[in-house]
């Protein structure tokens, strides 16, 4: 990401621990982190376990089941909404940092760790990365017409 910030008097600005720029805008190396995990045996057939880096649920347990909308946009609902989009999943439960999926007859896992690792990416092959100017104010917007 490159040298912090400098504040007049020394120090680097606090924007910039959270990723922010000076001017609010995201640094594009905080925009999108691949969740690193671990595929864990279970002794139930046709139940996978993902253990990864990040908390998602705190310490509440969500369930979410096949054929019920997902509502809620939090990082486990919208994880929970991509593996049952994928079909073949019949239950997805996530406690903490831990995904337990619960497979449909087939027991079909293939394509579950990609999409846990790509939760947090943000920019897709096909997606455009968005330049300084997309972020620019009303007011410095205004001035490159």
């Amino acid at each position: 990401m490159g040298a912090a910030p400098q504040l007049a008097g020394g120090g680097h600005h606090p924007c910039h621990d959270a990723g922010l720029t000076r001017t609010g805008s995201y640094d594009r190396a905080f925009m999108g982190q691949p969740i690193t995990l671990i595929e864990k045996p279970s002794n139930v057939p046709g139940t996978v376990r993902f253990e990864i880096n990040r908390n998602l649920t705190g310490m509440g347990h969500e369930r979410y089941l096949a054929g019920q909308e997902v509502l809620g946009e939090r990082p486990p609902d919208v994880l929970a909404r991509r593996l049952l989009e994928r079909g073949g999943i019949d239950a997805v439960h996530i406690y903490n940092n831990v995904i337990t999926v619960d497979l449909d007859e087939h027991r079909d896992h293939s394509g579950l760790r990609e999409l846990i690792e790509e939760l947090y990416i943000y920019y897709r092959p096909g997606v455009p990365v968005p330049t300084e100017a997309d972020f620019a104010t009303g007011e410095s917007a205004a001035t490159d017409d």
